[in-house]
């Protein structure tokens, strides 16, 4: 029987990173600003539907991989809903967000 799915909570400083990184990708070219946003939104769509088909990760985290960007989704999955943790880029150090 497939998971029902679950609600999203995205802490505020990833809402922070989010906005980072839409902004850097506006100032560069809209175009890429709106299929990155697209792509977080889909991505958090497939998270909320199968949580746990993602790989585990750092501090009992798991992350999913955006394939269009070089970010991960780092993400808790809690009994009741899914919390975001970080949007963090390919190139940052893994598991600055730790202490979230």
């Amino acid at each position: 029987m497939p998971m029902k799915a679950l609600p999203i909570e995205v802490l505020p400083e990833a809402i922070e990173e989010a906005r980072e990184a839409r902004s850097w990708y506006a100032e560069r070219s809209p175009a890429a600003a709106r299929r990155f946003v697209a792509e977080l939104d889909r991505a958090i769509e497939q998270n909320s539907q199968t949580p746990l088909r993602w790989p585990t990760h750092l501090h009992g985290t798991r992350r999913y991989r955006l394939y269009l960007f070089s970010f991960l989704i780092v993400y808790r999955v809690r009994e009741d809903r899914i919390e975001v943790i970080a949007y963090q880029h390919g190139r940052r150090r893994p598991g600055y967000w730790k202490d979230r």
